[in-house]
């Protein structure tokens, strides 16, 4: 075990599935040589040849088009999408066909295809380099969408993506890639999908947030317990499906909560997740349901991203609203 950084413990489970299955295959804007626009994927090509780790024209839609004919074919492919921006050029691939195969062929085939692509704010990129787009792919039947929050999950989470049978959205934070380390295991492991992670237990208010906030929610956590309050963070971990009942179980504990996201609040997950609490746990709160999300408007680029992200100070007022309710 040793201390890696959330970009080295993806750079880990890409190079474990690899070994473990010669059907995988990675391919992308400059993944081969250069080992990605991040180094994500640096040394791999070198390791496992140019026939399992190559580049790609500049065409998401050829990339993806590209994974969805191997997927079909009994090759497990691990396209990348440099940025989540650019995957506007897939959608038709990734919502038209990925993920209506296992529908199409009444379970006969599936597409076990994981797609990575870096998201998020906090680093100034340029215009279509950070945007979360989760808000997008959430609603596609068929399609998971998978978003940790630490270099563990993200490992874990990984390997368990590229493992299972049905196509993945596996999106990586940029913010988060080489600013926190974990204690990362050499070997192979797993993190379940589809399951949320109580990270912090509590007992006066739950923070239901996913990605980079649940960082931002830890933070919460600790200023708000030099006051003697008590607060639960969930990590969704997989935002579609939706792990509804560990959150139902929180707030059946609790009586309160505050939905935390990065991207737009429109039709957003967190909408996701406040409607089903509507729907399933309503008699179970004290308050009404409080949100954090991003203003809906179009996702700034360079210094305009550091107002626009919601950060501790926002959660931290927005809970203490609930709080005092």
């Amino acid at each position: 075990m040793a201390k890696k950084t959330y970009i080295q413990a993806i750079t880990d489970a890409l190079d474990i599935v690899l070994e473990d299955d010669p059907k995988t295959l990675i391919f992308g804007e400059d993944v081969g040589k250069n080992g990605g626009v991040f180094r994500t994927t640096q040394g791999l090509q070198e390791k496992y040849g140019e026939d399992r780790v190559f580049d790609t024209p500049l065409a998401e839609s050829g990339i993806l088009g590209l994974a969805t004919g191997l997927g079909l074919t009994g090759w497990r492919p691990i396209p990348e999408i440099q940025f989540m921006g650019f995957s506007f050029e897939a959608v038709d691939q990734i919502a038209g066909q990925l993920a209506r195969m296992r529908f199409r062929f009444d379970g006969l085939k599936n597409a076990p295809v994981t797609i990575r692509t870096p998201y998020g704010g906090g680093t100034h990129t340029a215009e279509m380099h950070a945007d979360n787009l989760e808000n997008f792919f959430t609603g596609i039947p068929g399609l998971r969408v998978v978003m940790p929050s630490n270099p563990y999950d993200a490992k874990g989470l990984l390997i368990s993506s590229v493992e299972n049978n049905d196509p993945v959205l596996f999106m990586e934070n940029l913010k988060l890639y080489r600013s926190m380390k974990d204690d990362i295991p050499d070997g192979k492991y797993s993190v379940p999908l589809d399951k949320a992670n109580v990270v912090r237990e509590g007992n006066d208010i739950t923070i239901v947030a996913y990605g980079a906030e649940v960082n931002e929610a830890l933070k919460v956590a600790d200023t708000l317990a030099e006051k003697n309050i008590s607060v639960e963070v969930i990590d969704l971990r997989t935002v579609s499906p939706i792990d509804t009942e560990t959150i139902f179980k929180s707030i059946q504990k609790t009586h309160k909560v505050v939905i935390v996201q990065e991207a737009q609040k429109m039709a957003g997950v967190g909408a996701q997740v406040a409607s089903a609490i509507a729907e399933g746990a309503i008699l179970s709160l004290d308050a009404p349901v409080g949100r954090v999300a991003a203003p809906n408007s179009v996702y700034p680029f360079a210094l305009g991203e550091d107002i626009w992200i919601p950060r501790a100070k926002e959660i931290e007022e927005k809970v203490n609203e609930i709080l005092n309710y």
